[in-house]
């Protein structure tokens, strides 16, 4: 599981992450949803070690990545919400360079060649990244990201810029890749993509997190939009 454990965060004065405490467990799909400058896209960049933060720990299975970076990382895939990819890699070079910073073997062909058929990739691998669009970028980046079959997949706004196609295509695998145990967590704006397929939630406003739990007791029986809208208007105190 991924223990965050009161986790705080600045930029100078500014509290952008406040005493954040939330546990992912295998198996979990996850939302974590909030308005722009909440505070998810800071969060996950502390999860996966790319900014350190002021206080508190992460761990992984009990290890801790402030600690342990190498030994976390080996079992993390992460997605941005922009991927920042080698432009001047061919779509095929990016992919092996990827393999090999996970020690794959020969397996990573079939899974290379499995995953770029599903995201109508393949024909474009022999290009270079420079002449990708944002979605085939995003494509490349998820493909990346499921051949090493990570333990945890942490992504950031993973549907933006995806065709409907490639939108089914990651999330059939997310679930599929739950049911053997990955945890997933990623932040969306997409409510109802979240309401549908995550299994747990996490809501966050200003730093802070205002509402944890399982999918249907936050819900009940209402949408995800009426109670983030409810939660929106509500002062933190």
């Amino acid at each position: 599981m991924i223990e965050i454990k009161n986790v705080t965060k600045k930029y100078g004065d500014k509290i952008v992450l406040n005493n954040m405490n939330l546990t992912i467990e295998s198996g979990d799909i996850f939302a974590f949803v909030g308005h722009n400058g909440a505070g998810k896209t800071t969060c996950i960049k502390c999860m996966t070690d790319i900014i350190e933060f002021e206080s508190g720990d992460i761990l992984y299975d009990g290890i801790s990545i402030k600690n342990e970076p190498l030994i976390c990382k080996k079992n993390i895939a992460y997605i941005p919400d922009n991927p920042d990819l080698y432009e001047f890699l061919k779509g095929i070079d990016y992919l092996n360079f990827i393999a090999d910073i996970f020690e794959m073997d020969s397996s990573r062909l079939e899974k290379i060649n499995k995953y770029a058929t599903e995201f109508e990739l393949k024909e474009s691998l022999g290009n270079p990244i420079g002449s990708y669009s944002h979605g085939m970028k995003q494509k490349l980046a998820i493909i990346g990201a499921l051949i090493h079959e990570p333990k945890y997949i942490i992504l950031d706004e993973p549907f933006v810029g995806l065709d409907p196609v490639a939108t089914k295509k990651l999330k059939d695998h997310m679930i599929e890749m739950t049911k053997k145990g990955t945890s997933i967590f990623f932040s969306t704006h997409v409510l109802e993509v979240a309401e549908k397929l995550c299994n747990k939630i996490a809501i966050i406003k200003n730093g802070q997190l205002i509402k944890t739990g399982l999918m249907h007791d936050v819900l009940k029986d209402k949408s995800l939009e009426d109670i983030f809208m409810e939660l929106e208007n509500e002062k933190i105190s």
